[in-house]
């Protein structure tokens, strides 16, 4: 695949196929995404790569955090802003309300709510799950870099004909997460990922979101 066709064809998928992922392409896909720029060649990345049973003892044990009403979640960091300002927070609502008018949920239908934020943490049904961590002593620099190899690691799928969605809401489970995976000292959530091949025939996967023109974002400067 092109890597314009790889770029603009890069969505975050919510519903995957049954179907497994050859441990020869995950393999080729992150050596392909080791490859991202690093600062001083720091390679600030850890994946796990989850399938099978470990992948559903991680589902289980989140799942039931999500579903219990007494459990209270922190989040490892701060990934959105405290205070939302225009146009960031348009945008926020208009891709979530597009999502899931495609999925019929209404406004006021809290359970279906719950229930589509729970499918995050069963990687939307995809057979393979990646949690990406970070080492705590590491600084700004360092998750730049990160967010590289993240996009590399999509694209990469993406040649392969496969598709992700990177999931910032694992980090409202760190704890879990890290006890479930066995996490070092110093060791920090960073996100989730779900990787495998799309349902084509799910709703929420016509999901298209829009993106501002070179006018809203661009200053092309010359004399």
């Amino acid at each position: 695949m092109d890597v314009f066709e790889a770029l603009h064809s890069r969505r975050s998928l919510r519903a995957f196929l049954p179907r497994e992922v050859a441990q020869a392409d995950l393999e080729a896909i992150l050596q392909a995404a080791a490859r991202a720029p690093s600062g001083t060649n720091i390679q600030p990345w850890k994946v796990r790569v989850l399938s099978g049973a470990a992948r559903q003892r991680l589902v289980d044990a989140v799942q039931a955090a999500h579903d219990d009403p007494a459990y209270v979640s922190d989040t490892e960091y701060d990934y959105y802003p405290q205070q939302w300002v225009a146009p960031y927070i348009e945008r926020r609502r208009k891709v979530g309300w597009d999502l899931y008018g495609l999925l019929g949920i209404e406004k006021t239908d809290k359970a279906r709510m719950h229930a589509q934020h729970r499918r995050n943490f069963a990687f939307f049904d995809a057979p393979v799950g990646l949690i990406f961590s970070i080492d705590r002593v590491l600084s700004q620099g360092s998750w730049l870099d990160y967010g590289m190899f993240l996009q590399s690691l999509m694209l990469a799928a993406r040649g392969l004909g496969l598709d992700t969605c990177a999931q910032a809401a694992w980090i409202n489970h760190h704890r879990i997460v890290a006890q479930q995976l066995g996490f070092a000292p110093g060791e920090m959530l960073v996100c989730g990922m779900a990787l495998g091949y799309a349902d084509p025939a799910a709703p929420e996967n016509q999901l298209r979101t829009e993106r501002a023109g070179l006018g809203e974002f661009v200053e092309f400067l010359g004399e």
